[in-house]
């Protein structure tokens, strides 16, 4: 894909299923959940002002996208049901999410497991020890 600085020809927001598509000139398509977009927001509430401030996103199944703006020419803003609205989704860090999903995905599942968090807010998660 040689998507990696230039906009989609196409943004198609799936209501159906809460997906963000991103059509290229070379007929690459990138398909986003809204969690995953939620989990991944570049804004600073998410990402922290540096390393180690990053906050570790969950209950964020069942969010949905509200709005969509353009952010000149460079990016997207995307607005959440959850009242986030802060993320601007650059072309090029929205190429690196797509090239990159399988992993980020992964890893998010294990930083949440190991902390005991849920994707789903009608979840809680209960951690037994044994003791030794």
């Amino acid at each position: 894909m040689n998507s990696s600085a230039s906009a989609p020809e196409k943004i198609t927001l799936r209501k159906s299923d809460g997906s963000l598509e991103l059509r290229y000139a070379d007929d690459e398509v990138a398909t986003f959940s809204a969690e995953f977009l939620r989990v991944f927001s570049p804004s600073a509430e998410v990402r922290g002002h540096g390393p180690g401030q990053e906050v570790l996103q969950h209950n964020k199944k069942r969010v949905k996208i509200t709005n969509l703006k353009a952010a000149g020419h460079y990016a997207l803003q995307i607005e959440f049901d959850d009242g986030h609205n802060t993320g601007i989704y650059s072309w090029t860090y929205l190429a690196d999410l797509h090239r990159d999903r399988d992993s980020l995905w992964q890893d998010y599942l294990d930083k949440l497991n190991a902390a005991g968090l849920s994707r789903d807010p009608e979840e809680s998660v209960v951690k037994f020890v044994t003791p030794q």
